[in-house]
């Protein structure tokens, strides 16, 4: 994959590497730098952690436009293929869409969403801010327009495969998985939506306890 990855490494050979799939398209940038906090909690735990671009995302030489959810599956899964240690995969919201190809130990999940769900809130930004440029545009013939040309939503325009394909995705089934919601109990941890800012921001708590659980997971899963 020639796309950019962040990679942070422990001194010494690391017990596993965390293998981010961050949330996608616009919550992705209102997501980084808390995952890039907990990314850096593992490393202080021993392991590595890695945190890959897609394509059509940040620097790629690919547009967005040329790219669909199969080949956002296929570069992630080609990233785990490179990585020698014992690998956890730890997705966010819509990342969980992709990470099902990769060879894995585990799998770790944060509010896992469908793909049908995240389509509909961007198409509902792209009818807000079409009524207040005083453009009429509608949730059906948006999507109708999709299905002959690239559409721009929230700043990402995406092609008629795109859409098609998150019109109908969902997580799909991986073992041994756990998923965690935000909140409170043993199947959540406390922390804020940061994909439903308006803003990139961070939360510090929130990072240490994403790079807890997951630690801990590892345990379970039989990697120490």
């Amino acid at each position: 994959m020639d796309e950019h990855r962040l990679r942070i490494a422990p001194v010494g050979t690391p017990r596993a590497t965390i293998l981010f799939a961050a949330p996608l398209f616009e919550e992705a940038n209102r997501s980084r730098r808390t995952i890039v906090r907990a990314m850096r909690a593992l490393t202080a735990q021993g392991f590595a952690a890695v945190l890959p671009d897609l394509p059509g995302q940040n620097e790629s030489p690919v547009a967005l436009a040329d790219v669909d959810l199969n080949r956002w599956q296929s570069a992630f899964a080609e990233t785990a293929g490179e990585i020698e240690e014992p690998i956890i995969i730890a997705a966010l919201r819509g990342g969980a869409l992709i990470d099902h190809q990769a060879a894995a130990a585990a799998w770790w999940r944060l509010a896992p969403v469908g793909g049908g769900s995240l389509l509909r809130t961007l198409l509902r930004a792209r009818v807000s801010a079409d009524r207040e440029a005083g453009v009429t545009s509608s949730l059906d013939s948006l999507q109708e327009q999709a299905k002959s040309e690239p559409l721009l939503l929230a700043g990402n325009r995406l092609s008629p495969a795109m859409v098609a394909s998150l019109a109908t995705s969902e997580p799909q089934a991986v073992t041994p998985l756990r998923t965690v919601a935000l909140g409170s109990g043993d199947e959540a941890i406390a922390g804020t939506p940061l994909w439903l800012r308006a803003e990139p921001g961070e939360d510090a708590a929130m990072a240490d306890a994403i790079a807890a659980d997951i630690a801990a997971w590892s345990r379970t899963c039989g990697i120490s």
